[in-house]
């Protein structure tokens, strides 16, 4: 490949007024080339433009990026642009380089990464936070999909790239539509022009995907067309978009033997994550303007997810603790990775959520204090096993606050800072705004 800049070349960083020296091609794409490049010892990513999509109004749209600043660190945001002497008529731009522990959401769908449950709904998390704050500021990505997001497959953090096709909400008219299979029904029709309502849809498509390892509207319709052209793709993903779970609709259903992966993984997730996915996929095909889930609502949904987490107590797999189910059966379902019957664990219910007390499980702000919506800054609480009787588990109070204990024969103590509480059934615990209490 014939490359725009070659490793030494030096570009010059426009508002800084200081050299950026180019180290090695990384890649490229339909608009430019990216390269590592050093800027004063600091390694960063330098995106550079082909001459043709190097028009005043992209270099007007970067500099009014810059200027926002990126919603949250999770953005590799555009903090400089970048000019060279040799390369008139065109110009780039600097924004922080991706770390090499951060893997492509391509990776997990043909299996080059295996993470966990908890890892996947983390980045279900910071996605759904991260594109809260993007639309906060006003502004639509237009092209949530694979290629845009990458995470961390060991810890669930995420990186959102390609930034420079965000526009402010509402002036999105011309320019990229979105990636095929993640644009929003209306938007495949062409009634539509990409903005926060239209990115809600991808998000929920992305989310889809990286949690089921599949598309939400990919059933028998999809096995049973001949050949996958354009006006097949626009009815599928446009004119006549089903759910495969649609509860009223079966006309789409997933098929055994093509679409297993949906099979198998809608079975395993708790009712409360069905049933979100049932309505952006439903309501919100069919009333675009009011039945979308709100990246709040992922949020929320994800956090409930990742509190419900419990581990097979025979071949130790990821399961999800699932409170309808229980209710209704008085059992969970077994291991949906060995079979055997799933113990319920200890848990502990803080106002309307369930968190499972499992051996690995830290409470966070956000869990004992209702006004922080999302905090996992530093724990306040984790579970701890008794330095000598490893049979007695605890809940050990990191918060540096007192806790108010109150055990189920009515007595009551104090539990200060690094102490712990043993955990035994109808145990309550006060932490200052809330109010806990232990189940087994």
């Amino acid at each position: 490949m014939n490359q725009l800049l070659k490793p030494g070349q030096q570009v010059r960083l426009e508002s800084a007024d200081m050299l950026c020296q180019v180290r090695q091609f990384l890649g490229g794409g339909g608009q430019g080339e990216v390269y590592e490049a050093d800027m004063n010892g600091k390694p960063v990513a330098l995106k550079w433009y082909f001459r043709q999509q190097a028009t005043p109004e992209q270099k007007s749209a970067i500099e009014n990026l810059i200027s926002k600043g990126a919603p949250n660190e999770k953005f590799l945001w555009p903090f400089e642009t970048a000019v060279s002497d040799d390369m008139k008529g065109t110009f780039g731009y600097v924004m922080p380089l991706r770390e090499p522990r951060y893997k492509g959401i391509v990776d997990l769908m043909k299996r080059r990464i295996e993470p966990s449950f908890r890892a996947l709904i983390t980045a279900g998390l910071e996605l759904s936070h991260s594109f809260l704050q993007l639309h906060a500021k006003g502004l639509c990505y237009r092209d949530i999909s694979f290629g845009n997001v990458f995470f961390d497959p060991d810890t669930g953090e995420i990186l959102i790239c390609d930034n420079d096709n965000v526009t402010i909400d509402g002036e999105a008219e011309g320019g990229i539509l979105g990636t095929p299979r993640f644009m929003a029904p209306e938007v495949v029709r062409g009634e539509a022009s990409p903005g926060t309502r239209t990115d809600l849809f991808s998000l929920s498509v992305l989310l889809f995907y990286m949690l089921m390892v599949h598309h939400p509207l990919e059933g028998r319709k999809e096995s049973e067309i001949k050949c996958f052209d354009l006006p097949a793709m626009n009815r599928l993903y446009g004119t006549e978009p089903v759910f495969i779970f649609d509860p009223d609709d079966d006309t789409n259903r997933p098929v055994l033997g093509h679409h297993d992966n949906a099979l198998l993984y809608w079975q395993i997730y708790p009712q409360s994550l069905r049933d979100i996915f049932t309505k952006a996929f439903t309501d919100g095909i069919r009333d675009p303007e009011h039945g979308r889930v709100r990246e709040s609502e992922w949020r929320a949904e994800m956090i409930r997810l990742r509190d419900s987490v419990i581990y097979c107590g025979n071949c130790g797999a990821e399961n999800f603790y699932d409170a309808g189910l229980l209710k209704t059966s008085g059992r969970l379902n077994p291991c949906w990775s060995c079979q055997k019957q799933i113990r319920t664990p200890p848990r502990i219910r803080i106002e309307k959520n369930i968190i499972m007390l499992n051996h690995d499980t830290r409470l966070f702000p956000h869990h004992i204090d209702p006004q922080k919506t999302y905090d996992f800054s530093k724990p306040v609480a984790e579970v701890s096993q008794h330095p000598k009787n490893p049979k007695i588990w605890g809940l050990r109070n990191l918060s540096g606050e007192k806790w108010v204990v109150t055990a189920k024969d009515n007595s009551i103590k104090d539990v200060e800072s690094g102490q712990s509480v043993t955990m035994a059934k109808g145990t309550a615990i006060n932490f200052g705004r809330t109010r806990g209490e232990i189940r087994l």
